[in-house]
């Protein structure tokens, strides 16, 4: 099925440009490489935040059960820096694995 879409001056410009440097042989392959980036980075974003999320679900229960450790007011920071850190690297290992 074909659409036809009317796009601004300068986007179109900048499809020709890419058509005419020989990176892409025609302006659908710009916009069907610029769709594929924008479902790559919406998966990635959802499986960090599904990683978000089940760090939390684990650290309420966690909570709730008593296994916790006081971090002192002074390192909640990078405390907290390394929980997010270590669920982006969980989130982007999943991605490159489903990719």
């Amino acid at each position: 099925m074909r659409n036809t879409v009317q796009l601004p001056d300068d986007i179109s410009r900048r499809i020709d440009s890419l058509v005419e440097s020989g990176r892409f042989d025609h302006a659908d392959d710009v916009l069907r490489e610029g769709l594929r980036l924008v479902e790559e980075k919406a998966a990635g974003e959802a499986a960090k935040v599904e990683a978000l999320r089940k760090a939390a679900d684990r650290g309420f229960a966690d909570l709730d059960q008593g296994r916790f450790t006081d971090v002192p007011v002074e390192k909640l920071a990078d405390h907290v820096a390394r929980i997010g850190r270590d669920a982006i690297r969980q989130a982007d290992k999943r991605v490159r694995e489903d990719g």
